[in-house]
């Protein structure tokens, strides 16, 4: 052996060696490990078999058995008198000292986990054949075939050890021919309220040559059968599943008023086992109370891999008891596309598509459509052919020679200006700012506009109160172009809250009500200076595509117009 594998022997004895106490504790019921109940000087054997419920299947794992309370492990020595063999902690034999709690240890490399088992141990009493204090309850129903199973001898049945159990009532050996014992319980024939009472079931268990005696003692009670009527199939029902070639298939026959053994599977009128040997094989399950109180007795077909010829046969579930015999029979189907649900499946899917499509347009509408316009599209240079100079002809209350509005000149002549021109490299006309002195106010805002693709529109409520922007030239042909010519669109801006809307002059207030003002929220802060803001984007919504013009450019094309008038003039 190599010293990396004594190294790594080494490591993994220390991570199975944690302490028992550092364990998770699971209390877990009958399930699992019962309370035990053994005759002083007779053997007993239990299983620490709690793979499934502790979730440890295919997972390598180490299992050792302590009496409660002590660090040291059960011997593995199978001379020993208390040992383990694998999982099972045995006892050859019991004796009263060994009464109380056991605990199974599992660990692995990453838990440690902790199940309790307690064992009672009761010595016995001179002339008494039967403890009721430490029976165990059985209970069958009156019937044609009744079964009483002895308990606790799962590990002590193997091929040396198959010796006939005998059976005994109320301390008399049963010799009727009604009483038939059979492997590991004993048949009553035609049971009836009578049978009920105590019974004793003993054999004898040879371990390393010597010979241990074994008694079990049962509180037996008979409960009255259902009406005699024949046994009721609930599945399968003549019917068929659909299945994939190749699949497993695990089908169960879920009957009433018959016993494990009088319920089985056919096909081709062949018992499934000798038909089809070992592919195809049934395996008696489980017995639990259905609805109407009668016992369920459930008989698994069991399909470990569909064949072609699967799909041409009828699998036939039987029944039977003394008053009657019924059968019912599944059949396999081809999987069959349903062409139906998926076109649901795919209308609905695209219903719910469409739905968070227009959802996401809704809320990032105006995102979207800056997103694409910024993607220089070729489609979106046909406004800004259109042979027009400016993007946008700002309009707003000056102010007469008594009263300043210095918000609203500072939002229009600095931060208007530095936001859609410095910024996002629009062209703006500011009347006041770009036209040149001496020239015909009435002729200039008449061609200004004619060569703007928007006209911006500017309110305050200051100015609204002292009525600056009533009935004024500009305002008058900035309404025939936008109106009644329908030539351009208007963008109208709220600097704050105008809450009386009488102030308004009528045009401005239609041209409110028919499309909304954007209203400013900010303030002159360095973040008012940002393109990204919502107020912003949705100012920049409303704006044509940007032209793919440089800064220079844009600067000097308004002065070179201004020049070109000057000279016609």
């Amino acid at each position: 052996m190599t010293s990396t594998t004594l190294f790594s022997c080494s490591i993994t004895v220390f991570l199975y060696s944690i302490k028992a106490e550092e364990c998770k504790v699971y209390h877990v019921t009958d399930v699992l490990l019962k309370q035990n109940f053994v005759h002083e000087g007779q053997p007993l054997a239990v299983n620490c078999s709690v793979d499934k419920m502790l979730n440890l299947e295919n997972i390598d794992y180490n299992l050792t058995w302590y009496k409660t309370g002590s660090h040291t492990p059960v011997s593995r020595d199978k001379h020993w008198r208390i040992h383990q063999q694998k999982t099972i902690i045995w006892f050859l034999p019991a004796t009263l000292e060994d009464s109380g709690s056991y605990e199974c240890v599992i660990r692995n490399l990453t838990s440690c986990r902790k199940v309790y088992m307690n064992l009672t141990v009761f010595k016995n009493i001179y002339g008494l054949c039967f403890n009721e204090k430490f029976a165990t309850g059985e209970e069958i129903l009156t019937s044609s075939n009744a079964k009483v199973v002895c308990p606790h001898l799962d590990y002590f049945r193997d091929e040396e050890n198959n010796l006939p159990i005998q059976w005994y009532k109320e301390c008399k050996q049963l010799e009727e021919e009604r009483f038939v014992s059979f492997s590991d319980y004993l048949v009553i024939k035609n049971a009836t309220l009578h049978d009920k009472g105590n019974y004793t079931c003993r054999t004898s268990y040879t371990y390393e040559g010597k010979q241990y005696n074994i008694s079990r003692d049962i509180n037996l009670t008979v409960t009255v059968s259902p009406p005699n009527i024949p046994p009721e199939i609930f599945y399968p029902r003549n019917n068929s599943i659909e299945v994939e070639l190749g699949s497993r298939v695990v089908v169960d026959c879920n009957v009433t008023g018959a016993e494990i053994f009088q319920v089985y599977w056919t096909v081709n009128n062949t018992y499934i086992d000798v038909y089809y040997k070992s592919r195809v094989y049934e395996k008696e399950d489980y017995k639990e109370i259905s609805y109407d109180g009668r016992p369920l007795t459930t008989v698994r077909l069991n399909i470990s891999e569909v064949n072609s010829e699967d799909y041409e046969q009828h699998f036939v579930c039987h029944a039977l008891n003394s008053f009657g015999q019924v059968a019912t029979y599944i059949a396999l189907q081809h999987r069959v596309i349903d062409f139906q649900r998926l076109l649901t499946g795919g209308f609905i899917a695209l219903l719910l598509l469409t739905l968070v499509t227009l959802l996401i347009f809704k809320y990032f509408k105006i995102d979207i459509v800056l997103w694409y316009r910024s993607s220089d599209c070729p489609s979106l240079k046909k406004e800004a052919t259109d042979g027009k100079i400016y993007d946008a002809y700002i309009m707003y209350p000056k102010a007469n020679g008594v009263r300043h509005f210095y918000t609203l000149d500072s939002f229009v002549l600095r931060i208007l200006p530095d936001v859609l021109e410095r910024q996002c490299g629009y062209n703006l006309f500011i009347f006041g700012r770009d036209d040149l002195p001496g020239e015909a106010v009435a002729s200039i805002i008449d061609e200004t506009i004619k060569q703007s693709r928007r006209v911006m529109i500017i309110l305050d409520s200051e100015a609204l109160n002292y009525s600056v922007l009533e009935d004024t030239l500009e305002q008058q042909l900035v309404v025939y172009n936008a109106l009644v010519r329908d030539e351009i669109k208007v963008i109208l801006i709220e600097l704050d809250n105008i809450q009386d809307n009488t102030s308004m002059p009528e045009s401005i207030r239609y041209i409110k009500q028919k499309q909304g003002a954007i209203k400013w929220k900010g303030d002159f802060t360095e973040r008012s200076y940002s393109a990204n803001t919502k107020f912003w984007k949705n100012v920049r919504y409303q704006m044509p595509p940007r032209q793919n013009m440089s800064s220079s450019h844009l600067q000097l094309l308004p002065k070179l117009v201004s020049h070109t008038r000057a000279t016609e003039r």
